[in-house]
């Protein structure tokens, strides 16, 4: 089986008549498909990982490894 990339979505931004900064996504015929506020999506952007963050990350952790803490003993 072959893997199927999955595409970027590609945002428009726009501001309301409020005046607030908007994110529109649009369908492959031109029509919204979804409108978020820039301030939300913006924020869950940056609290995702990209996949070369995730991988060396991986990487890392598996290189790092813990020494066993020593037993103290006691004066009996």
């Amino acid at each position: 089986m072959a893997a199927t990339k999955k595409k970027a979505v590609r945002r428009t931004t726009l501001r309301s008549s409020k005046g607030t900064k908007l994110y529109a996504v649009r369908n492959a015929d031109g029509t919204f498909k979804d409108i978020q506020s820039y301030k939300r999506a913006h924020a869950a952007d940056l609290r995702g990982k990209s996949k070369a963050e995730a991988t060396t990350a991986k990487k890392k952790k598996k290189t790092v490894k813990r020494k066993a803490a020593k037993k103290k003993k006691s004066k009996a």
